[in-house]
């Protein structure tokens, strides 16, 4: 009888041990933010990501969606990361540039000839590079380059369809020195703002515009007080999704190789959605929204903006030169 209940005891204790573990294993939480509303091509994004991640570590990791900036702003949330006090966040491309200039040669004016282009980029080895590079200086995980969203211009007081029509124009435009330089090349005034800042700027007048993905320009609600909606796809803006080394460590090996491929897998899936959705959005920010689009010949912008390409593979030095040359090389 004794020795009966010695193993029960036994048995007692190991399923209370696997259970504990258990326990343990599902306690690995992590905070994802973004700036954008829960609705909005970002929060979307994050929820995909979310949804994967759950599934593939059969729920040991937990991801609690942070929006509209509740852990960090877009333009903090970087250098939050290296510091470890946030685990997760999409960030735009122009916004990473300020702590890993590399990135710059993403935002540069018309870069990539077509999304396929890209696509070979960001998934070959040009890819690997930059997210290798990126962890080795900074020590924050790129886990994927998320989907391409053209950039749309837009601006309360005119059409634009020659060059001609952006003189003048004070136009928002994020902290990022290539983004300023276009603008500049382009005619137009360039006034830099922080992303929580320009809602308000735009709505009251103090900026004449700006450019967004057409999803943004839809879900933001621009285009109650911006008219006019210009397709100069001059900038490709990804939204990478990206984690800090804390809470990558934090992470068994095998929970590790899960997150990376449930970025990835969301990643790829998302861009395909968005592929599909960029010209629906921009019919209904005419049909509904009330906008009006035009389609300049963008043949005189590039021409425009070539000495931008050309100044900042200058100025940032061999490294970068090196990069540009890959990326143009993959458009062959």
């Amino acid at each position: 009888m004794q020795h009966l209940r010695l193993k029960t005891l036994a048995a007692s204790l190991l399923a209370l041990s696997i259970s504990a573990t258990a326990t343990l294993a599902a306690e690995v939480t992590m905070n994802f933010g973004f700036g954008a509303p829960e609705e909005s091509i970002y929060g979307r994004f994050a929820t995909l990501f979310k949804t994967k991640v759950e599934e593939y570590t059969d729920g040991s990791v937990e991801v609690k969606l942070r929006c509209c900036n509740q852990i960090s702003s877009e333009d903090e949330a970087f250098k939050a990361m290296q510091l470890g006090t946030v685990d997760g966040f999409v960030i735009t491309s122009n916004n990473v540039s300020p702590h890993w200039d590399l990135m710059d040669v993403t935002v540069l004016p018309y870069m990539f000839q077509d999304t396929a282009h890209l696509e070979r980029v960001v998934d070959g080895p040009v890819g690997d590079f930059m997210k290798q590079d990126l962890q080795a200086k900074t020590s924050v995980h790129l886990l994927t380059f998320g989907p391409a969203l053209y950039r749309d211009f837009y601006n309360s007081k005119r059409p634009v369809n020659t060059l001609a029509d952006m003189e003048g124009l004070k136009i928002r435009t994020p902290k990022n020195e290539v983004m300023l330089a276009t603008f500049e090349a382009l005619g137009a005034n360039p006034v830099p703002l922080a992303w929580s800042e320009t809602p308000t700027a735009l709505q009251t007048g103090t900026v004449d515009g700006g450019d967004n993905g057409a999803s943004f320009i839809k879900d933001l609600k621009f285009f109650e007080f911006e008219p006019h909606l210009v397709i100069l796809e001059h900038f490709v803006a990804m939204i990478p999704l990206f984690a800090s080394d804390h809470f990558m460590n934090r992470l068994t090996d095998e929970q590790r190789e899960q997150v990376i491929r449930a970025a990835a897998d969301a990643g790829a899936e998302f861009r395909e959605q968005v592929q599909t959705e960029t010209e629906d959005v921009r019919k209904w920010l005419v049909e509904e929204g009330g906008m009006a689009i035009t389609y300049p010949d963008k043949t005189e912008f590039i021409v425009a903006t070539q000495s931008v390409r050309d100044e900042f593979a200058e100025k940032r030095g061999p490294e970068f030169q090196e990069l540009v040359t890959k990326i143009e090389a993959a458009a062959e």
